[in-house]
């Protein structure tokens, strides 16, 4: 039995994937199988493919760029139920080993509506339910040694697996802060999972966003080639999904062009793009300098990123200026939760070691920051560049390398994501990808920034100045200890 034959089938799939809406999707399947295709099916494979050859071989990889609510969810999950259910994986099998079937994607909260979709077309299908040996919240073990289970995008969790097959949702949108091609290395480590079963299949789905990463690259790579090893499919929501109203897509497009052409037409977004890049960075970089510590003659610069303690990280980083060259000396970060106050401290026991009485920051939370740190001995000011113009100051000091940065992974993997918007009017806009978090790269570009406005050294004319604790009322009562009350 093929998979299309299983859609037919009416004690199998058939009330779940009936015709006219999942014909395009019934489409795809015959070409990622290598079934046989009638002329609707062969016309809709040319147009989602540019291919002009029906292909004679199943894949063993594809690629979905597909829009959103076009069914990909759906299909991961049919396929990931029929591999698992009617392929015999034994042959290829240790002695105790398990063929496992990974539902992957940016959390497990997003791959558990995949494995949902996994779940009811087990259970709800009497024929499929009496293989279900085990279950639990992110595993269903069957009888025939298969396991479906969900996953993160981890590269680490990757390893060690036999796999036959991995299904990756919304690759596109793949961030992991502790490394900068968080989607490239996943596969990497997912790759050797898959050689030794004959037909492992590697299937990869997601709306599209800018022009990189791994999604990106296959497309750019394989798309439109009739030799090509992988199946590119690239299709707009309504192509796939006849049943989403055509007036919802053309209102979004009125909204936001560049947006609504990436969400439902899959076109990659034009409008975002790379900002600074991984080469760039890393010619910034001592390998193995994590921090400097302070020297006398060098007058030190202060950025703080305040947060409170829930949801975005709290961070500051130090500066100083070498001739033509500004210094990163220091990165601190205290990821929620964490309280405020506590950090406030911590920070200002750090600015004394450099000697510095007063720090930047933005606007965050009005008052509170100036209060907080006041009562540290630390001056609190609000820079006057926001954010994005922070990160574009920053870049022709990183392109020309005139600034040396930290050997510190965090801060080399925010700086590498931030990405370059476009809005309407042609106003140019720097900041982190959805889902992602700078706000190490932010309070190391503000550090930059100082170092780089702001004298280099102190003036010889005066002295060095040494932090003073801040003054209390108690220390204005006379020695005799009577105020005014004993007036």
């Amino acid at each position: 039995m093929n998979i299309l034959d299983a859609l037919d089938h009416p004690q199998l799939f058939k009330k779940w994937f009936d015709p006219p809406t999942w014909d395009a999707w019934r489409a795809f399947l015959a070409a990622l199988f290598a079934l046989p295709m009638s002329e609707q099916q062969l016309g809709i494979y040319r147009d989602c493919t540019k291919r002009t050859a029906a292909p004679s071989k199943a894949f063993n990889e594809a690629w979905l760029v597909c829009g959103r609510r076009a069914g990909k969810s759906s299909i991961l999950a049919l396929t990931a139920v029929f591999l698992a259910c009617f392929k015999d994986y034994k042959p290829h099998l240790a002695p105790g080993e398990v063929a496992t079937i990974r539902v992957m994607a940016a959390d497990r909260a997003q791959a558990r509506t995949i494995f949902r979709y996994v779940g009811a077309l087990l259970r709800e299908t009497p024929l499929l339910q009496k293989l279900i040996t085990r279950e639990t919240a992110d595993t269903f073990e069957l009888s025939n040694r298969v396991a479906i289970e969900i996953g993160t995008a981890s590269f680490r969790s990757a390893r060690g697996y036999t796999f036959a097959a991995v299904l990756a949702d919304e690759i596109a949108f793949w961030y992991d802060e502790n490394s900068a091609n968080p989607d490239e290395e996943v596969l990497v480590a997912l790759r050797p999972g898959l050689i030794t079963i004959p037909g492992a299949m590697l299937l990869c789905a997601s709306s599209p966003y800018a022009r990189k990463g791994a999604l990106w690259q296959a497309f750019e790579r394989w798309y439109g080639q009739d030799d090509a090893p992988a199946l590119i499919w690239r299709a707009s929501t309504r192509t796939m999904n006849p049943s989403v109203p055509e007036e919802f897509i053309a209102r979004e497009l009125d909204k936001d062009q560049a947006r609504a052409a990436a969400e439902y037409l899959a076109e990659f977004r034009t409008d975002v793009e790379n900002f600074i890049g991984l080469e760039a960075v890393r010619a910034c970089i001592e390998p193995g300098c994590r921090e400097r510590g302070a020297l006398r003659q060098w007058r030190y610069h202060a950025f703080v990123d305040p947060s409170g303690g829930s949801n975005d990280a709290m961070t500051l980083a130090i500066a100083h200026k070498e001739g033509n060259t500004v210094i990163l000396d220091m990165v601190r970060e205290r990821r929620p939760p964490f309280s405020p106050e506590a950090v406030v401290e911590e920070f200002a026991n750090e600015l004394k070691n450099y000697r510095i009485t007063t720090v930047a920051g933005d606007r965050y939370a009005g008052e509170w920051p100036r209060e907080r740190f006041r009562l540290h001995g630390v001056n609190y000011e609000v820079a006057d560049k926001s954010k994005s113009e922070l990160y574009v100051a920053l870049l022709p000091s990183v392109n020309s390398r005139a600034v040396d940065l930290l050997d510190d992974d965090r801060l080399v993997n925010q700086l590498v994501c931030l990405e370059r918007r476009t809005a309407r009017g042609g106003r140019d806009s720097v900041d982190h990808p959805r889902g992602a978090h700078d706000d190490l790269a932010n309070a190391a570009a503000g550090a930059v920034w100082l170092a780089s406005t702001k004298p280099a050294s102190w003036n010889r004319d005066r002295p060095v100045p040494v932090w003073q604790p801040p003054r209390r009322w108690q220390d204005d009562m006379p020695a005799n200890g009577c105020g005014w009350m004993g007036v």
